[in-house]
């Protein structure tokens, strides 16, 4: 893929994620953002009952991955792709004041959201950061444990991604996250969709294609656990917020997806 089409993809995310900041700031916590997103919300029902309600609304995950890292006091997080914060506040209460939590993030209205939702939960161990995923602006071996929802099939340059995890990882350090996967091979025509990009779909990993790249970067005890294997009619559903191009013949498409997109839990260690 060009520099250029790398960039466009990203620009396409990056619209999109800022779109859903502003309406769920308009929303007041209620809104409903519909991005394609948030197939992972009811994992989250009993940790989130003191949370700024703008920090659940924008919640537009596919899992849960603080339920999956073994966080514990002192510790040091990360989480790729902050969002409105959730995870970040959640694994904030684990580490404790003796730990620190950073979220980072590339879309500024995320940002504001999350610092906003940060001074509300009174979140002093926390810090969000602009930046990418695949070049974090954080020292060699300062990160105990990387967590992070739906965002990494959304990046470009995923090896580079897994690269910098392991870079900022320390030895024996934990990287946990929740992620879209695919089961088998995605047709051709999907993955050029900008539209699918930004839902989760397109920019996916078929799931021995994501353990090859994580043990590529230098990680070890891989795991890759499907939690949620989506069929036709839920990728229908959620397709109605997509910008599908009219000379895709979805029918055809969503035939070929039935059964290939999974949430998954995935765990390595460095």
């Amino acid at each position: 893929m060009t520099d250029r089409g790398e960039e466009s993809i990203r620009d396409a995310v990056r619209e999109r994620y800022a779109w859903a900041a502003i309406a769920v700031q308009r929303g007041g916590g209620d809104a409903d953002v519909n991005v394609g997103e948030g197939f992972g919300s009811s994992l989250y029902d009993s940790q989130v009952g003191d949370l700024p309600p703008d920090a659940v609304a924008a919640s537009l995950g596919c899992g849960n991955p603080t339920m999956l890292a073994n966080l514990e006091e002192g510790q040091v997080v990360l989480d790729l792709g902050s969002g409105g914060g959730i995870d970040v506040l959640l694994s904030a209460r684990r580490v404790g004041p003796s730990g620190k939590v950073y979220g980072l993030d590339m879309t500024p209205e995320m940002l504001a959201l999350a610092r906003r939702n940060q001074a509300e939960a009174g979140a002093d161990n926390v810090e969000f950061l602009l930046g990418m995923i695949e070049d974090i602006p954080l020292a060699d071996e300062s990160v105990d444990v990387i967590i992070s929802n739906c965002v990494i099939n959304l990046s470009v340059d995923k090896d580079q991604v897994l690269r910098e995890a392991y870079r900022v990882l320390r030895p024996g350090g934990q990287f946990a996250v929740s992620d879209v996967i695919l089961r088998r091979p995605l047709p051709k025509v999907l993955a050029k969709l900008a539209a699918l990009w930004t839902g989760c779909v397109a920019g996916a990993l078929v799931d021995i294609d994501y353990e090859a790249k994580l043990a590529s970067a230098g990680f070890t005890d891989i795991e890759i656990q499907p939690t949620v294997i989506h069929d036709r009619a839920t990728l229908e559903q959620w397709a109605q917020s997509m910008a599908v191009p009219p000379e895709v013949n979805t029918r055809e498409a969503f035939d070929q997806l039935d059964g290939a997109v999974a949430n998954a839990f995935i765990r390595a260690r460095k």
